[in-house]
């Protein structure tokens, strides 16, 4: 069996897959400051009209316009793998594939979204985008995207990352964008935060206040707010991931697939690859989705499915999601971008509906599990891809113990060569296993969430 399985560039996909047509029971919509759903004009401050049409849409297939195919051309469609030599070191009877989105310029699954919010935004007339970023990695992708469509780019990154991964912040400025360590002087949340805790870390849901203010007070309109994670275009975006990784497989001979793996901040690169394998488990398949998050920040596995916010200052909706608490600041732990308290919506409804089964791991088990994938297929994976390799190899060692031969598939969501301050402390014994107590969920619930309406299932 070849170990490298590719597509020709006519068979990328040309369309989107939208779960929401398929998804059972009526996923719960965004709800405004009066508990009533949130209308789409009144998210025109934030996002173009073109994008807002898309999150709201039930359509089961959307086309990707050819000024987006034109774009992800540069890098798509990405290469298939087998991880022979994993499997070997395993001694697993288990095929193990993972989709390799870390050949994009930015190095990560984000610009499949980035470079379709920017031209959406471009055709709407817009000349500036502002957003967050955690480890960095959507920030350097976004800035990508403007960069080639001729848009200026803010980018808030959250604090404690900025300071771990400066070269992100090099690549952000590469292509043109500005990166702003988060919490910020440049904005009324930003200077409460700074005023109440000078030292904080900062947060995703900080950053996204930060982000979404600087684009709602442009006073001349020009500026709309684009976001990496979370919402239903964003996972719509990502479904190029699933869609031809479900070609390639057939191309390698593979009929059935028994585990689909990958890691779960804001739940982009899981949804990306694990929704069309999903619409199959909808249709029947027998087929195991398991969203990996870090033990440290348990979202889909310790938190509540319930209407919150998506940022501190809650200038957002309130989503109906699994959360931790919209004002919850997650230990600083080396995988920045699965530190969000929140989870997309369409994966939260598909794993309250039990189609997905949620897995946490700790820090440690996930950086062995990157050492044993670099001096296996060679390749160093980002902090956040760790999780979802340290999740393959306990289900590889399941199929051992089991004597049973099953294909596993999960997405290496991005490269780890801007993360390797975080490598050299795992080398040097330096690096712990963050815990969150009880105590602690139970006091940000009851701050964040208690009398919030309660999502139907």
């Amino acid at each position: 069996m070849a170990v490298k399985i590719f597509l020709n560039e006519d068979e990328i996909p040309k369309q989107w897959y939208n779960i929401a047509a398929d998804l059972p029971g009526t996923p719960n919509p965004p709800l405004g400051p009066d508990g009533n759903p949130v209308s789409p004009e009144m998210l025109a401050p934030v996002f173009p009209m073109n994008l807002i049409e898309q999150e709201v849409s039930q359509e089961r297939w959307i086309d990707i316009p050819e000024g987006i195919l034109d774009l992800l051309y540069r890098w798509r469609p990405s290469p298939l793998r087998r991880a022979v030599y994993l499997e070997k070191y395993l001694q697993t009877p288990a095929k193990i594939f993972f989709k390799d989105e870390s050949v994009s310029p930015a190095g990560s699954h984000k610009p499949n979204t980035a470079v379709a919010q920017a031209w959406y935004n471009k055709e709407f007339g817009i000349k500036k985008l502002t957003t967050e970023t955690g480890a960095g990695q959507w920030g350097s992708a976004l800035s990508y995207a403007c960069s080639l469509l001729g848009l200026e780019c803010k980018v808030f990154m959250v604090r404690i990352s900025f300071d771990q991964k400066p070269f992100r912040k090099a690549m952000m400025e590469t292509w043109g964008g500005k990166c702003i360590a988060s919490p910020s002087p440049e904005t009324a949340a930003g200077r409460e935060i700074l005023s109440k805790s000078p030292d904080t870390p900062g947060s995703l849901g900080i950053a996204i206040s930060e982000a979404v203010e600087a684009a709602v007070t442009d006073e001349k309109g020009e500026t709309r707010y684009a976001l990496g994670s979370v919402l239903n275009h964003v996972m719509l975006h990502q479904t190029i991931i699933g869609l031809e990784a479900k070609k390639q497989l057939e191309k390698a001979g593979i009929k059935k697939v028994d585990t689909v793996i990958g890691c779960a901040g804001g739940g982009s690169n899981f949804a990306g690859l694990a929704f069309p394998f999903t619409l199959d488990k909808i249709n029947g398949a027998d087929i195991e989705i398991i969203p990996v998050e870090p033990a440290s920040c348990p979202t889909l596995t310790r938190g509540p499915y319930a209407y919150d916010h998506g940022d501190v200052a809650k200038m957002t909706p309130m989503l109906a999601m699994h959360s931790l608490g919209h004002d919850f600041i997650p230990a600083p732990i080396h995988a920045g971008g699965l530190r969000y308290h929140g989870m997309a919506p369409l994966v939260s409804h598909a794993v309250a509906q039990g189609l997905m089964a949620p897995m946490s791991l700790k820090q440690l088990e996930c950086y062995e599990a990157a050492m044993i994938f670099a001096k296996t297929e060679g390749m160093i994976v980002a902090p956040e891809t760790s999780h979802a390799i340290a999740a393959t190899i306990r289900k590889a060692l399941e199929a051992k113990e089991e004597g049973k031969e099953k294909v596993i598939i999960f997405n290496l969501s991005g490269h780890g060569l801007m993360d390797l301050n975080g490598y050299t402390k795992y080398m040097a014994g330096e690096l712990t296993n963050a815990e969150l107590s009880q105590q602690e969920l139970d006091a940000t619930l009851e701050r964040s969430i208690k009398g919030n309406p309660v999502p139907k299932l």
